[in-house]
C-alpha cells in the first residue's frame, strides 16, 4: 500500500480506524461493534422472509392484512418512484439539449483541469479505445485534460502492453497522459478497481499534477469505469455545476449511467438489467437525500487529498469514497446531482447462461455496498461532530434501503399465496381466504403500470438503432419489460440476500471484475 505524509489530512481522517473495511482490522470493543453491525442486515432480512412464512402458517389472518397492507405501499411506492423516473427522464432529456460550452462562458474557468482515471484490468483494446475516443471528441480544451491508464499489475504484461499502446495514439491529444501499473498482492489491499484507483492517484500528483505546480483545488479528478464513453460537454456540463454549487469542494458530481454501448448486441434479459440500474440511477438523482456516489463520478482532488484518496481495501469503492469524504467532513459534503449521462456497457457473455452467470455476479458486488452501512453506523458513533439528526437520518435510509432491496421483492412472490397454501383450516373457510389473491393479484397488475413507463423511456434513450438490426427489435424492447417482476428476485433480492448472508457469516467478499463486450 502506498505511504506518504499524513500532516495534511483532515483531522478525522487521520484516525487509525478511518478507512476500516471488515471487523477483523479491528480490536477489542470496536471489533465486536463492528462485527455486530456486519450480522444485522442478514438477520434483518432472514428475519422477515422467515417471519412472514411462520406469520402465514401459524398467523395467517394478521398475514392477510399485513399482505393487503404491504400491496398498497407497494403500489404506492411504484407511483412515486416512476414520478422521479418520469422528472429526471425529462431533466436528462432538456440537460442534452443545452449548449453548455455558452453557458459557462460567464465563468472564468481556464485554470481548471479534468483529470480522469480508467482503472483496467483485463478489458479487450476496443473498450479502452472507445473511452479514450470519448475523451478526444469532446468539446473541452484538451490541453486541459490530465489522462491516467491505470494498469493492473496482476493482468500481466499484456494489459501494460495495451497501455502503453495507448499512450502512443492518444498522448498527442490530450495535455497529459499517464500510464500507471498497480502492483500486484498489495499487503492491505483488496485487488480491484479501489486499490488501483488509490495508487493511480498518488502517481498522478507525484508525476504531473505536483511537477506541473498544479493547484489541487483547480484539478476536477473523475473516476471512470474503463467503459465509460463520455457524451461531448460532459466536462462542460462538470464545470457549470462546480461553478454554481455552494460548495464545489464539499461535493461530489453523480452523472446517470446510460449502459448502452452495446445495447443493440446484448439479450432483452441484459437491456433490462442496463435499464433498470439506469432508472435506479435516474432515481438517486431525484432523491440527494439518499443518493452516493455510484461507478463513474467527479470531486474536486483537493477533496481526495484531504482524506489520502480513496480506500484500496473495500469492494464497493465507488460510494465508499463519498463516505470517506461525508464522515472526514464531520457531515457537510453532499452529492450534485448532474442529469447527465455517460454511456457505459450492458453486462453480457458469449452464452445467455454466462450472461445470467455475469449479471448475478455483477449485482451481488453491487449489493455488497451493504458494508458501507457497517462503515457509517460505526463512524457515526465515533464522530459526534456530525449532527444526530443527520446521522439517525442516513443511517435510517440507507440501512431501510439495503433492507428493502432485499425484502420487497421476495415478500411480493410469496404473500399472495403463502397464507392460502400454509395457513390454517379455520382461514381457509372465511371469505378472506377467497379475496386475498384477487386483492393482491388486483394491486400488483395497476403496480405493473409503472412498466409502461419504463418501457417508453427505455425506448427514449436507446442509441439509434444500427445497420444489420432489424426494426421488429424495437417490438422485442418494448415487451421485455414483462421479464421485471422475475429479474428483481432473481438479479436484486437473491444477489443482495447472498450478500448479506456472506457478511453476516464473516465470508468476506473480494472484488469482481465485470467482463466488458465478451464475443
Amino acid at each position: 500500500m502506498v505511504e506518504e505524509d499524513q500532516s495534511h489530512l483532515l483531522p478525522y481522517a487521520k484516525r487509525p480506524d478511518f478507512k476500516v473495511a471488515r471487523a477483523t482490522e479491528l480490536s477489542g470493543k470496536d471489533r465486536r461493534f463492528f462485527r455486530f453491525l456486519e450480522i444485522v442486515p442478514g438477520v434483518a432480512a432472514w428475519t422477515t422472509i422467515v417471519g412472514i412464512i411462520l406469520a402465514s402458517m401459524y398467523a395467517p389472518f394478521w398475514a392477510a392484512y399485513f399482505i393487503i397492507a404491504f400491496s398498497i405501499y407497494w403500489v404506492l411506492k411504484t407511483i412515486f418512484l416512476s414520478i422521479h423516473v418520469r422528472y429526471n427522464w425529462k431533466r436528462l432529456k432538456h440537460h442534452m439539449e443545452l449548449d453548455w460550452a455558452s453557458l459557462i462562458q460567464r465563468f472564468k474557468y481556464d485554470h481548471m483541469y479534468h483529470l480522469v482515471i480508467f482503472p483496467f484490468y483485463k478489458e479487450p483494446r476496443e473498450v479502452l479505445e472507445g473511452a479514450l475516443k470519448g475523451l478526444a471528441e469532446s468539446h473541452y480544451d484538451k490541453d486541459k485534460l490530465i489522462v491516467v491508464l491505470a494498469a493492473e499489475g496482476r493482468a500481466g504484461p499484456e494489459a501494460e502492453a495495451l497501455a502503453t499502446e495507448m499512450e502512443q495514439m492518444f498522448a498527442s491529444k490530450f495535455g497529459h497522459l499517464l500510464v500507471t501499473v498497480h502492483p500486484e498482492d498489495t499487503v492491505g489491499e483488496i485487488a480491484g478497481k479501489g486499490s488501483n484507483t488509490h495508487y493511480a492517484l498518488h502517481k498522478v500528483r507525484e508525476k504531473i499534477i505536483d511537477a506541473n505546480n498544479i493547484s489541487y483545488k483547480n484539478v476536477i479528478t473523475s473516476i471512470f469505469d474503463v467503459d465509460t464513453v463520455i457524451y461531448p460537454d460532459y466536462f462542460n456540463c462538470l464545470i457549470w455545476h462546480f461553478m454554481t454549487t455552494e460548495n464545489p469542494y464539499k461535493s461530489a458530481f453523480q452523472p446517470v449511467p446510460l449502459f448502452t454501448n452495446n445495447l443493440w448486441e446484448a439479450t432483452a434479459l441484459a437491456r433490462v438489467m442496463a435499464m433498470s440500474s439506469t432508472f435506479w440511477q435516474m432515481i438517486m438523482q431525484e432523491r440527494p437525500d439518499k443518493a452516493a456516489t455510484f461507478s463513474s463520478h467527479s470531486v474536486s482532488f483537493q477533496a481526495l487529498y484531504e482524506i489520502g484518496y480513496g480506500q484500496a481495501n473495500v469492494v464497493s469503492e465507488d460510494s465508499r469514497i463519498f463516505w470517506n469524504l461525508l464522515i472526514a467532513n464531520n457531515g457537510n459534503f453532499e452529492v450534485v446531482s448532474l442529469s447527465y449521462p455517460i454511456a457505459m456497457d450492458a453486462t453480457t457473455a458469449p452464452t445467455f447462461w454466462g450472461t445470467i452467470k455475469n449479471i448475478y455476479r455483477q449485482h451481488r458486488r453491487w449489493t455488497y455496498g451493504v458494508e458501507n452501512w457497517c462503515y457509517i453506523v460505526y463512524h457515526f458513533t465515533k464522530n459526534k461532530a456530525i449532527p444526530l439528526r443527520k446521522r439517525w437520518a442516513i443511517a435510517a435510509l440507507q440501512g431501510e434501503g439495503y433492507w428493502s432491496l432485499v425484502t420487497n421483492p421476495i415478500m411480493l412472490f410469496i404473500l399472495g399465496w403463502a397464507p392460502i397454501f400454509l395457513g390454517t383450516r379455520e382461514f381457509h373457510e372465511t371469505v378472506l381466504s377467497y379475496e386475498l389473491p384477487i386483492m393482491v393479484r388486483n394491486l400488483l397488475i395497476v403496480a405493473m403500470g409503472g412498466l409502461v413507463v419504463s418501457s417508453i423511456i427505455s425506448l427514449s434513450l436507446t442509441p439509434p438503432r444500427p445497420d444489420g438490426h432489424s426494426r421488429f427489435r424495437y417490438v422485442v424492447m418494448t415487451l421485455q419489460w414483462i421479464m421485471v417482476p422475475m429479474t428483481m428476485i432473481v438479479f436484486s433480492a437473491i444477489p443482495g440476500l447472498d450478500a448479506q448472508t456472506r457478511l453476516m457469516l464473516g465470508k468476506y467478499m473480494g472484488f469482481w471484475v465485470t467482463p466488458k463486450r465478451e464475443k
